[in-house]
């Protein structure tokens, strides 16, 4: 078996699929990236039993077969090369040879047979999304979701698709982010929650694509296939929390300020709070707000004051600011408008202006006690 690509191809394909595979798996094939060679199209496949990717690349060959070849020995190898064609000829010794212009390089390779196979989807909906919003649906909902073990249903990103917008819900209970879309629809309403290692490698990879992605799933997998490359994985099981019951709907006190400016503040006052709780004291009255933070452990503190518009009573309340400074900035806007109704009820960010039409982003904080 014999086949010709190019070294700089092949290694960003691959190394794209190798983020996939984990530092110890229990079986061993798992190590390898699986090679199927139809003439001149290579399959390589790359899984963790539950997520398997899949790309198709163009290479110049005349045989047919299928191989495992370690995944960490032919990326530290095809690292070091500079673009070039790459010869690849397998033996029946179930030893692989790679001739580059420099030398030789021989690889032990396992029978592609061994590799599990990826799960067909039985009966699946289908809804198309671009790939654009749906790289920014997940850069803007995953990082608040949890890592709570116990709560596996919160660790992943919660879709939600109807025939009037489709939704992206993610919460570790102290935070949450729902992000939407009226300008894309679904063929008809479906839920499922999406695992966080599959959508960060979908994040990567989708982040340079400006194709359309054919979502397909079922109630226990989805599958993601858009350019040359294909993802199957296990969806999280179980049944999300009501995210819109969290949500408060009267929140008459309504703060507006530039986000850099409040970022780069909150940033600052943040170094001087407590370190296990990051609190930081939000307080307003008329046009000012009063940004703050205290370690009474240490005798450090920090206040700074801001010219906001705000419409509401003179208020506090405090918010954990490792959180603000999250959701801050995965919001890409100029201003941003903090609503709140009492200071032990959640706040509510939101963008005032960068959205395309159709697109809204709401993120909610938990408060912090203040300590009177």
């Amino acid at each position: 078996m014999k086949f010709i690509v190019s070294s700089s191809y092949l290694l960003k394909q691959l190394q794209i699929l190798g983020g996939v595979i984990n530092n110890n798996n229990t079986l061993q094939v798992l190590d390898n990236f699986l090679f199927e060679i139809n003439q001149n199209e290579l399959k390589v496949s790359a899984s963790d039993l539950e997520t398997t990717i899949t790309s198709t690349l163009e290479i110049e060959s005349e045989a047919e077969g299928s191989i495992a070849i370690p995944a960490k020995l032919l990326l530290d190898t095809l690292k070091t090369f500079p673009e070039q064609p790459l010869t690849f000829i397998a033996d029946g010794n179930n030893s692989i040879e790679l001739s580059s212009s420099h030398g030789k390089y021989a690889l032990a390779y396992a029978d592609g047979n061994e590799f599990p196979n990826p799960v067909e989807l039985e009966d699946p909906s289908k809804t198309i999304v671009p790939a654009e919003v749906l790289a920014t649906a997940i850069s803007k909902t995953i990082f608040a979701s949890g890592n709570d073990d116990l709560r596996p249903v919160m660790s992943g990103v919660f879709f939600q698709f109807t025939t009037d917008s489709l939704t992206f819900v993610a919460t570790d209970a102290h935070k949450l982010v729902k992000y939407k879309r009226e300008d894309i629809q679904a063929s008809q309403t479906a839920e499922f929650i999406m695992p966080k290692k599959p959508l960060n490698l979908l994040k990567g990879i989708l982040a340079n694509s400006d194709s359309e992605v054919a979502i397909e799933y079922n109630d226990t997998n989805a599958k993601f296939t858009f350019d040359n490359t294909e993802l199957i994985c296990r969806l999280i099981d179980g049944k999300y929390p009501n995210y819109e019951a969290v949500i408060p709907k009267e929140n008459p006190n309504v703060l507006s300020i530039e986000r850099n400016q409040f970022l780069s503040s909150v940033k600052r006052v943040s170094i001087f709070s407590n370190k296990t709780t990051h609190q930081v004291k939000l307080k307003i009255a008329g046009a000012e707000l009063n940004i703050s933070a205290e370690d009474v452990d240490y005798s450090n503190k920090a206040e700074e004051r801001l010219t906001c518009d705000y419409q509401g009573d003179d208020m506090q309340i405090g918010f954990n600011s490792r959180f603000l400074v999250e959701m801050l900035n995965n919001l890409n806007t100029e201003d941003i408008q903090l609503e709140m109704s009492l200071p032990n009820r959640a706040g509510i960010l939101t963008p005032k202006d960068g959205l395309d039409e159709g697109e809204s982003i709401t993120m909610l904080v938990m408060p912090v006690m203040l300590n009177s």
